[in-house]
């Protein structure tokens, strides 16, 4: 069954113009259809189609379903972007698929790229969710400098990935279990000395992804990815 995504469902049984237009002129569904609505918040609520209106397209009201989480703590990647666009949408996209929970992106001194469109994220990461069956909508956040968000304050354990050759513990080795988890990755210049040294002094402790040299969207998959071998339930 599809599973749509309506983040005002609570408040208005009435899915939206793009979410409509799949119900009804993809999948063909009318009156007294079953779906599957969230609100990416990590609440389903099983619904049929209760009235069609030209493009409009109504739903029955029905108490919510707590779905929780298939792991345990979150997972923050605070990524610098990539030159071409097309390979962090990719990253968004699958780093979604396994699991989630906070995407930033970061302004570093090498940044090729100093704008996103957050918008087209978005859009991606919703489709990824709905794809992959995931009830909890990861947060997409705006362009943000690094120093800026290394010294904010931030909860669970927090984690620098880096190229240099200085003293570093592979991430799977050292990664919690159970906790919040914040994880930097620079860009395709690396972040540099003078940012990792700001990272360490804020309470972030140098990793390595693996001994393989990794591009900048792999290397934020990789951490995804070890992140939930370890918390997946």
């Amino acid at each position: 069954m599809a599973l749509f995504y309506v983040p005002d469902i609570a408040d208005s049984w009435e899915l939206s113009e793009e979410e409509a237009a799949h119900a009804l002129r993809v999948l063909r569904l009318a009156v007294g259809d079953k779906l599957e609505i969230t609100d990416g918040r990590g609440r389903l609520y099983r619904s049929e189609v209760a009235s069609v209106t030209g493009k409009h397209c109504y739903v029955k009201a029905v108490e919510p379903e707590d779905m929780p989480k298939n792991w345990n703590g979150s997972f923050h990647l605070a990524i610098a972007p990539t030159k071409n666009m097309d390979r962090i949408e990719w990253l968004a996209e699958k780093a979604t698929e396994i699991g989630l929970d906070a995407i930033t992106f970061l302004n570093c001194r090498f940044s090729e790229r100093k704008v996103v469109k957050t918008d087209r994220v978005e859009r991606i990461v919703v489709s990824a969710m709905k794809q992959s069956l995931k009830y909890s909508k990861p947060v997409v956040g705006e362009m943000i400098d690094f120093k800026k968000f290394v010294l904010a304050d931030r909860p669970g354990a927090k984690f620098i990935a880096h190229c240099y050759d200085s003293e570093r513990v592979l991430l799977k080795e050292v990664l919690p279990l159970g906790e919040d988890v914040t994880l930097l990755v620079g860009p395709e210049g690396d972040f540099s000395p003078e940012e990792v040294d700001m990272a360490i002094k804020a309470g972030y402790m140098p990793v390595s992804l693996g001994s393989s040299r990794l591009r900048t969207e792999t290397a934020g998959l990789a951490g995804c990815h070890t992140f939930m071998l370890k918390n997946e339930l």
